[in-house]
């Protein structure tokens, strides 16, 4: 079912909207993970592990989900569909990808954070995890602005799914 073009541009605008601010949320925790990384100073390094938790549960997460939510609304409810163009459906798997990465990160993000709160974190025993976090943020960016590309770009091609829909749609020519 195609949306009136109302409902289509305010759907659009809200994915657009917690797509953006996910991608800021994620840039904001990138740079704690650094400075939680490389950071001397034991307060502001406990800071930043304690405000990563905080982010992820009431920005990252939240505003993945809403990205997943609006970008299934707004595709269902549009021409481009969800399964009928090849940059449409790439992009959902990666948003899809993202979202469990991130919903697999959660608990250690929590880890680190408890730890944070209880000890000064001298020491290299955290070490893996720590630069864990900055993987993960930093790939996590990098999918996000991947995603952005193909939305911004939208390369050509449609699936198999969407050739038959386009040949359906077709009138029939008269002989």
């Amino acid at each position: 079912m195609i949306m009136a073009p109302r409902l289509r541009k305010f759907a659009l605008t809200a994915h657009v909207t917690v797509s953006v601010g996910w991608l800021g949320a994620v840039v904001c925790f990138l740079a704690l993970a650094v400075a939680g990384l490389i950071g001397e100073d034991a307060q502001r390094v406990r800071a930043a592990y304690l405000a990563m938790e905080f982010i992820t549960w009431f920005a990252v997460l939240p505003l993945a989900l809403a990205s997943l939510l609006t970008g299934v609304i707004s595709s269902l409810g549009t021409a481009w569909g969800l399964f009928r163009h090849y940059w449409v459906l790439v992009k959902f798997l990666l948003i899809i990808f993202a979202t469990a990465v991130l919903l697999l990160q959660v608990e250690p993000i929590g880890s680190m954070a408890r730890v944070a709160a209880e000890t000064s974190l001298a020491g290299t025993a955290l070490g893996e995890m720590r630069v864990s976090l900055v993987i993960h943020s930093g790939g996590g960016l990098l999918v996000l602005l991947a995603a952005t590309v193909l939305a911004v770009y939208k390369p050509r091609g449609r699936t198999r799914y969407g050739r038959r829909k386009q040949d359906e749609q077709r009138p029939a020519h008269a002989s």
